[in-house]
């Protein structure tokens, strides 16, 4: 059966709907019918199924005469733009071929770095012009645009429409960017004439001679060591937004001085602006910090403190199936689990180093019982510990050992966000003990194990980074080598693509580095491999060779979740809360016609329950708002039940992205739900409909 060429556009009719469809034909005619399944990965409204009467390209009806009409129109309409990685696709034509605005980014285009961080002078010379008492500290360019930190009185939103109009009356008379070089005596000259306190701090900071000055025309300068555009006219004033302000600390330091911050994007042009702008409302969208008090997953409490986590009873659930697989992996792949205390001596951390280099990061210090507690940042030396209870053998190697384990790091607060920065947090964290001809395998499996835990949950798709020795670092030349290489020779057995960072490792070792993408084509930085050669000559662990002497272990740390509070953050981020069905907290709502039903409702979800799945019974109001309830709460399957339901003893299902499902018995309905969840991997929406 030959379809007309005119089926493939029904569906695209709204800018917001952006459809991937299935055509179920039935037996051919002319008029025919047809069914459309259709998937719309942007709406409320996720799927469905249009009915309905296909005519041929020489039939004519009212609807056709009217769908002919606005065809043009129809199949014009700009769709949802969706970033992956650093470009944007939007599917724009009728023939359903898709258009890619590459977004560049500041590494890839050194234009794009030079109109970036000219956009900053221009700001900072646009925000004098206006506030002539504003004191100006620092402006550099960022991922995706470019700040400028300022001393003044709070700005409001008004305030940055007003420095926007500047900024475009600097862009538009095309003043040139000079760079000139002065003495440091003559630099601190000029900046006192200015009285620019902080320009001074700055100037004292810089090493290099001479100092370097950029001017904008001749009615304003900033010391800078580039680089610049030519001239504010290679600036497009169109790709230009000034986006918001916030509080910062000078230096970073919470007792100085806080300075307004202004944050402003650009771009090379006005269709990458518009690009980035509608990723970066799918990104609002799908903020994780909304959507976990929408959907009640967790709380960050003011009463107990910033940064510290509670995780509500559908949070939990999702919480406790990562824990059980991460679990069940570990052991399948040889792992032992432990659960190790929260504080330890302080004596246990400067054993460990910490007390050295990491105490600004770690909590006060609690004196119990005339000794010194100190809550743990870190759980590499109860790993430690539990390895020198015993004397072990080369025979005993490789010894992997792995937890769950809760530390608390000091963050300002300024600096917390949501789950991705916190001040609790809970690391799936493990060390291997082993020989140093094992690293090579042991890394490999590292590997496998990273890539089987991260595929269930979706991501697929890896940036790998291999780091080796920096300039300053412990273990002899030798150990270092043959690391570098067993991990190059597991990430080539793997078969992965990766870049290498010269001098980019720590200062006890090599590692690999991993970042997920999400389906934005953000990368999160969760996994990580290290190699220490530190800790093991810190804290003296041995084993005994095969000739009886005493030898040193190699130690590798890993993490491949991270921490479970980050990456649940990344996964509502990347599901926007829808999660797949077997992640789901509430995986079957039940749903009555009126209260009559609600006894047998109360049967069903027994059932269900018994059988592991994940249900609960909403009544008391009318069902149309039951159903939109539902969806609102992103669950993902529905089971009506009415009269007609009670007497056969069965469910009317509906799902969020396959619509309605038909009228099943229950038992049909939790063989469906089990035969989905069995294999997570493969199953990112929640279709049982097969």
């Amino acid at each position: 059966m030959r379809l007309p060429h005119f089926i493939g556009c029904f569906l695209v009719h709204s800018p917001k709907m952006a459809a991937t469809f299935a055509i179920s034909p039935l037996p051919s005619s002319t008029p025919f019918p047809f069914h459309f399944h259709f998937h719309k990965p942007y709406s409320t409204q996720r799927s469905g199924s249009l009915h309905g009467t296909l005519f041929s390209p020489t039939t004519s009806s009212p609807f056709l005469n009217r769908y002919r009409a606005k065809r043009q129109k129809c199949l014009s309409t700009i769709t949802l733009a969706v970033a992956t990685d650093s470009s944007i696709h939007q599917n724009q034509n009728q023939r359903g071929s898709e258009d890619k605005i590459v977004l560049p980014t500041n590494e890839s285009s050194e234009t794009l770095l030079r109109i970036r961080h000219t956009c900053a002078h221009v700001m900072a010379m646009a925000v004098q012009k206006l506030f002539p008492d504003a004191k100006v500290t620092i402006g550099p360019w960022i991922k995706n645009g470019f700040y400028y930190d300022f001393d003044i009185e709070s700005l409001t939103d008004n305030d940055l429409k007003k420095i926007k109009k500047e900024m475009d009356r600097i862009i538009g008379r095309n003043l040139p960017l000079v760079r000139e070089e002065v003495s440091r005596d003559e630099a601190l000259r000029r900046i006192m004439a200015l009285n620019e306190p902080y320009k001074i701090e700055i100037l004292e900071s810089i090493k290099e001679e001479p100092i370097t000055i950029y001017h904008i025309g001749e009615e304003w300068w900033d010391l800078c060591a580039g680089p610049h555009v030519d001239s504010t006219g290679k600036i497009n004033k169109k790709a230009v937004e000034l986006e918001s302000v916030a509080g910062a600390y000078w230096r970073g330091d919470e007792r100085k001085p806080m300075l307004q911050r202004i944050y402003g994007t650009a771009w090379e042009n006005e269709e990458q602006l518009k690009a980035y702008l509608h990723f970066k409302e799918e990104a609002k969208r799908r903020d994780h910090r909304r959507l976990g008090q929408d959907l009640d997953l967790f709380s960050i409490q003011d009463d107990a403190g910033g940064g510290l986590v509670f995780w509500h009873p559908k949070g939990a659930i999702v919480r406790h199936i990562i824990e059980d697989l991460w679990k069940k992996i570990h052991m399948a792949r040889d792992y032992d689990l432990l659960y190790t205390p929260h504080v330890a001596k302080a004596e246990l951390w400067k054993i460990s180093g910490h007390l050295d280099f990491y105490k600004e990061s770690m909590y006060d210090q609690m004196s119990i019982e005339d000794e010194i507690y100190q809550l743990r940042p870190m759980n590499c030396p109860y790993h430690i510990l539990v390895y020198k209870r015993k004397l072990n053998s080369y025979r005993d190697f490789p010894i992997r050992v792995a937890e769950l384990g809760t530390v608390y790091r000091y963050e300002l607060s300024g600096s917390l966000h949501g789950l991705f920065r916190v001040r609790g947090f809970t690391q799936d964290d493990a060390h291997i003990f082993c020989l140093e001809d094992q690293i090579k395998d042991e890394i490999r499996g590292v590997l496998d194990l990273t890539e089987e835990i991260l595929l269930k949950f979706g991501f697929d798709k890896y940036e790998v980074n291999l780091s080796t020795r920096p300039e300053k670092a412990v273990g002899d030349d030798n150990i270092w080598e043959k690391a570098i290489s067993a991990l190059k020779d597991a990430l080539d057995d793997k078969g992965w693509t990766y870049q290498i960072d010269e001098g980019g490792g720590a200062f006890y070792g090599p590692k690999i580095d991993l970042k997920i993408e999400d389906a934005l084509g953000r990368k999160w930085q969760c996994s990580t491999i290290q190699v220490d050669f530190n800790l093991p000559q810190r804290f003296d662990i041995t084993y005994v060779d095969s000739d009886g002497e005493s030898k040193r272990p190699i130690l590798i740390h890993r993490a491949v979740l991270g921490s479970l509070e980050r990456f649940f953050g990344v996964l509502i981020e990347h599901y926007a809360g829808d999660f797949p069905l077997w992640l789901s907290p509430i995986q079957v709502r039940v749903l009555p016609v009126t209260d009559v039903q609600l006894e047998y409702c109360n049967d069903v979800i027994n059932n269900l329950k018994t059988k592991g799945i994940r249900a609960e019974v909403c009544h008391g109001e009318r069902l149309a708002k039951l159903i939109r309830n539902a969806e609102k709460q992103k669950i993902p399957l529905m089971a009506v039940v009415g009269a007609k339901e009670v007497e056969t003893k069965s469910v009317t299902v509906r799902s969020r992205f396959g619509g309605e499902l038909g009228t099943m018995s229950v038992d049909d309905l939790i063989s469906r739900v089990n035969l989905t969840t069995e294999n997570p991997s493969s199953i990112h929406h929640f279709d049982i409909s097969n």
